[in-house]
């Protein structure tokens, strides 16, 4: 398992419910997940004590997406996004769980209970196979339920019975303000609370919602889709192949208990985490919007493409997604902040280092001069070329493991000349000093292009 940090210097329509359940059905809906309660409505409870019950059953109905591995391999990415549907339910610790499963299409969902917390005391959710009709689960720590369905548009229903309550929800297009404000009054069992959008799962305990309560909720889902769109189209998911779709189904930002020190917030496969420090940056809107550099680079590492990912270019490839973020919102680039140590953007001090005795890319250069070469390709040769250099690697998905930090150096070059048409060695190996073996530079050499007509390590923004 691969995690990273990095330190600041990181649906289908619901069916209709009568009045009065409003702020239960809110809670239950889910991100890729279809729910409807039942018709029943249930007895006078005291607030926050709703349960799922057999007078009021949830219904949800989950579409099979493709697994979340088949789905790294296919983007050529480092790492597995997440492939949870939500249910907007959670279930107390040894609490059990009865419901009844319909395999519409012949497909039956596995059930997950819990959060991930990579670093915490309880690491990741439980997981649950299932058979249809009648299940019940009693899960030891208990939490948030989820459910997967793997396959291609097939269809199934889970009825929740007992044992569970709503969570508060808040999803974007069918929660209003109020409501979710009301939810979170009312359904106070549950320390969990969750914001959804089409491409975005936000998982955080009651405590750390409370913090940022005041917020415009749908204000911040769709800057946090906005964000995710702006990694999508550096990464050329324009969907004009299948091979250039989306990952199927959203992406998971989660509250996490703790993480090490030094560290702000990580990424790992399925999922982000971020520790309560940060929700000031992750939940607010004029935090995210002007300080979110952090969640834009974890977000990143879920888009990075192995090929050209050797272990050395793992906190600075992420990169180009969190510089697409801040475009997209009209921020400066950090590129051009001014270093207090050098009193010179990083353009200016990387550009100062060229040429000097013993020239390494990898030991010369800080953090974000080594970003500056990745920024000028683009300048160099256009806005869309790491859109193009993202689709190429998909299209071919050369293969490449950890250990081979050689060969992705060499493909980081070979593939950049490739997609700008030019010969690129001296901007690679002779000026920025990047490791680029002997192989690769007869591998440079074989593909016979010209030289640039301008030299991209002269460019800045």
């Amino acid at each position: 398992m691969r995690q990273s940090s990095f330190s600041a210097v990181t649906p289908p329509a619901v069916a209709s419910v009568p009045v009065g359940r409003r702020s239960v059905l809110a809670a239950a809906a889910g991100v890729g997940a279809a729910v409807t309660l039942g018709t029943t409505a249930p007895s006078a409870r005291a607030a926050g004590t709703a349960v799922a019950d057999s007078a009021q059953p949830v219904k949800v109905s989950v579409t099979a997406r493709p697994a979340a591995e088949a789905e790294r391999l296919r983007l050529g990415q480092a790492l597995r996004g997440s492939e949870f549907q939500p249910t907007g339910l959670y279930v107390p610790a040894a609490t059990p769980l009865s419901f009844t499963v319909q395999p519409n299409d012949g497909l039956v969902p596995t059930l997950w209970i819990g959060t991930w917390d990579y670093y915490g005391e309880i690491t990741e959710p439980r997981s649950y196979p299932l058979t249809a009709g009648a299940n019940t689960v009693t899960d030891p720590h208990g939490g948030p339920v989820y459910l997967t369905l793997t396959g291609d548009g097939e269809r199934a229903g889970v009825v929740f019975r007992s044992g569970a309550v709503p969570m508060p929800v808040f999803t974007l297009g069918r929660t209003s303000e109020a409501d979710y404000q009301h939810q979170l009054d009312t359904l106070t069992i549950s320390p969990y609370v969750e914001l959804h959008a089409p491409h975005t799962i936000m998982t955080l305990t009651r405590d750390g919602a409370l913090l940022y309560r005041g917020e415009d909720h749908a204000a911040l889902l769709e800057l946090v889709e906005t964000i995710i769109d702006s990694h999508a189209r550096i990464s050329g998911l324009d969907g004009s192949k299948p091979v250039h779709r989306r990952k199927a189904g959203p992406y998971h930002f989660t509250e996490v208990s703790k993480v090490p020190t030094g560290v702000g917030a990580y990424a790992t496969h399925g999922y982000n985490g971020f520790p309560r420090a940060y929700l000031d940056r992750a939940t607010t809107v004029e935090g995210l919007r002007t300080r979110g550099w952090g969640l834009y680079h974890e977000l990143g590492h879920l888009h990075q493409q192995m090929a050209y990912k050797p272990g050395g270019l793992t906190e600075v490839t992420v990169n180009i997604y969190s510089l697409a973020a801040q475009r997209t919102l009209k921020q400066p680039s950090n590129l051009l902040t001014i270093d207090p140590k050098t009193g010179l953007t990083y353009f200016r001090s990387a550009q100062l280092k060229f040429g000097t005795a013993g020239l390494t890319y990898e030991k010369s250069f800080g953090a974000y001069e080594k970003l500056v070469p990745l920024r000028q390709l683009e300048l160099a040769f256009g806005d869309d070329f790491w859109p193009r250099m993202h689709k190429l690697v998909r299209e071919e998905n050369p293969q490449s493991d950890y250990t081979e930090t050689d060969k992705r150096y060499r493909a980081l070059a070979t593939y950049s000349s490739r997609v700008s048409g030019y010969d690129l060695t001296d901007f690679f190996v002779n000026t920025w000093a990047f490791p680029i073996d002997a192989v690769g530079k007869a591998e440079l050499a074989a593909l016979n292009l010209p030289k640039p007509p301008v030299d991209p390590s002269t460019l800045t923004d």
